[in-house]
């Protein structure tokens, strides 16, 4: 059967990564979550003391860069793949608003968006991949077969991180979620280096008020489609 590249882009919070777990399940394809890779990233930034609210050591970061090996193995029991830096399971540690709050800034460095995109376009090279992201449409995959760029309020995207991060144990306000998903879109969209655009030939979806299920349905059409060409 003929394989393509799936890419889907868009805003944090729209459940890109949930969306895209499931179409690469329908589908028998590889699924990378991008975002992680990122997180991963600021995970080991702030564990070594580079970034805070107060400063941001770029120069040490990025001399750090070679230091970093990000991998997924596959969970059984969960039924998706869990991120490892330099083979510590970081899963639980990476989704916290802690990290969300600085994943950002550190995604604006080029040398870090350079390092993580040359190792996405590995994992991709031989087709048969869902990929979500920022810039999987744009930059990694700009000949992508099928490329989706997912939006919704800041408000209903808000909502859904917030109930998200209280069935985990996490002790937070609506308010501070909200402001973390604001000022992320604000620095994702402006940043200099591959900021979040929609690819010109993608397909916009707002999935404010659909279901999984609705947004699953769609995809598999599409994805189909192209398939059978």
């Amino acid at each position: 059967m003929n394989k393509i590249t799936i890419a889907i882009d868009g805003f944090s919070s729209t459940g890109k990564s949930t969306i895209a777990k499931l179409l690469a399940k329908s589908l028998n394809y590889i699924y990378v979550d991008t975002g992680a890779m990122y997180r991963a990233v600021t995970y080991f930034a702030l564990e070594n003391n580079f970034i805070s609210d107060k400063f941001f050591n770029e120069e040490e970061l990025i001399a750090r860069l070679g230091d970093i090996r990000i991998t997924f193995k596959f969970n059984e029991i969960l039924g998706f793949a869990e991120v490892y830096l330099n083979g510590k399971n970081i899963e639980g540690d990476i989704r916290t608003l802690k990290v969300s709050k600085f994943v950002s800034p550190v995604a604006t460095l080029s040398e870090v968006r350079r390092k993580l995109v040359e190792q996405q376009q590995l994992m991709g090279k031989d087709k048969g991949v869902v990929m979500d992201g920022r810039d999987i449409g744009t930059v990694v995959f700009p000949d992508a077969e099928l490329k989706i760029f997912m939006t919704a309020s800041a408000e209903t995207r808000a909502k859904r991180r917030y109930k998200e991060l209280l069935e985990r144990g996490h002790n937070l306000s609506y308010e501070d979620v909200l402001e973390n998903v604001t000022t992320r879109d604000h620095i994702d969209s402006t940043r200099e280096d591959s900021p979040l655009v929609k690819a010109e030939d993608a397909i916009a979806i707002d999935n404010s008020n659909l279901t999984i299920s609705e947004q699953l349905d769609r995809l598999i059409g599409l994805a189909n489609k192209i398939i059978a060409q």
